[in-house]
């Protein structure tokens, strides 16, 4: 279970992109630490869309509890636009992409993001168990922390979540591919082409494209609905 943490949150807005970017990617746990905003304000509902509930159901607690945090949670991470050093080690950061394949779904995580003005302190990072940098171009490093976090927790998603969104699509078969190659062939056949050996170049380059592609079942199906209507009209003009 991941919960996002934020920490003295100043603008209402971006609690309610959060919030969005939450139930995008499945998320529906957020801890508001101290706010400098009111998160029921109308420009975080607002912003938060179809992610009211998640606005509505934070729980809000004092700064002074944020230390008391890391004993209810497996994984306290921090997240920060500025690395670390040799003389700064807590900085030392994974990356999103890094950081997906090292939890497990069954460890009680947490996501901390600081300040949208300062970001989280050095303090704030040593209670953490390690933090996660998202690279960015050194001429403006730092991200919007809504936008950021909609990163992480795609990464998040994108490991824990999309074999179930693609589960549910169906890859075409051999037997289908070639059932449309030949459907595409026998068209082929039908046009006049320059040369010969131009036909047989179409015909190699369409069954290359075909091979190469990750079809499934419903793409083949319309796509052969529209071979299909191609054909009738060649046959029309004939």
């Amino acid at each position: 279970m991941i919960t996002v943490i934020l920490i003295k949150s100043q603008e209402p807005g971006n609690i309610g992109a959060i919030a969005r970017a939450m139930a995008n990617f499945d998320l529906n746990r957020l801890i508001l630490i101290s706010p400098l905003c009111n998160h029921l304000d109308i420009e975080a509902l607002k912003r938060g869309k179809h992610a009211k509930n998640i606005i509505k159901k934070a729980e809000v607690l004092e700064y002074k509890e944020f230390i008391d945090l890391k004993k209810k949670f497996d994984l306290l991470i921090g997240t920060t636009s500025i690395l670390g050093t040799d003389y700064n080690i807590p900085r030392t950061p994974l990356f999103p992409e890094d950081l997906a394949k090292k939890i497990s779904k069954k460890q009680k995580i947490a996501i901390v993001f600081g300040n949208e003005a300062q970001g989280l302190s050095n303090e704030e990072v040593r209670h953490c168990d390690f933090v996660v940098n998202i690279p960015t171009s050194e001429k403006y490093h730092a991200l919007n922390i809504s936008h950021a976090a909609a990163i992480i927790f795609y990464e998040l998603f994108k490991e824990a979540g999309m074999k179930k969104t693609i589960e549910n699509i169906k890859p075409a078969t051999r037997k289908e591919k070639e059932i449309m190659l030949k459907k595409i062939n026998s068209i082929i056949e039908s046009l006049e082409f320059a040369t010969k050996e131009k036909k047989e170049t179409q015909k190699i380059a369409w069954q290359r494209i075909i091979e190469k592609s990750m079809l499934s079942k419903r793409e083949v199906f319309a796509a052969m609905g529209l071979l299909k209507k191609i054909e009738d009209k060649i046959n029309k003009i004939k």
